[in-house]
């Protein structure tokens, strides 16, 4: 989606986004890139680069942009077919895997918060200390409820005739 909006959008806004995003990295090659980002802009305002260069540019990155679109349908394609053969199986567990996860994910949610919440009440010095270490867990959870998520959707989907 982002490749396509950037090839609609042109080859000079890019450079100038990405430039300046990069510019605001504390970093060596981020800076150097952000000039580089900044001296090809300035070519490209200043018409310093011919028009056909443009236009071959902003072919290739709708080439890529085509490309991109392929694989990610192919891939949604795979999962979909996943999802299908499971509710087709004659496997109870098969079957039945997304709303045990969901039961799961439900309960260690509460554990976790429950958890949470009397040692932070308990030992009130120990909070900063407890809500950092509960935030390391972030990556864990956005995977979980993630997936999650995308198993409602589906079984919703499901149960709708889609």
């Amino acid at each position: 989606m982002i490749p396509a909006l950037l090839a609609s959008i042109g080859l000079p806004l890019l450079v100038k986004a990405l430039g300046g995003a990069l510019d605001s990295i504390d970093h060596p090659a981020a800076k150097v890139a952000a000039d580089a980002l900044g001296q090809v802009g300035g070519a490209l305002q200043a018409g310093q680069v011919a028009p056909e260069q443009v236009a071959e540019a902003h072919r290739h990155l709708e080439r890529m942009t085509e490309l991109e679109s392929t694989e990610a349908s192919a891939a949604l394609a795979q999962i979909n077919e996943s999802l299908r053969s499971e509710s087709r199986s004659e496997d109870w567990y098969v079957r039945r895997w997304r709303p045990t996860f969901g039961y799961a994910m439900a309960l260690t949610w509460v554990a976790t918060m429950g958890a949470v919440a009397w040692a932070v009440v308990a030992e009130p010095v120990q909070a900063p200390i407890i809500i950092a270490a509960l935030v390391n867990t972030s990556p864990i959870w956005g995977v979980a409820l993630g997936v999650l998520g995308i198993a409602v959707v589906k079984r919703s989907q499901d149960k709708q005739g889609r």
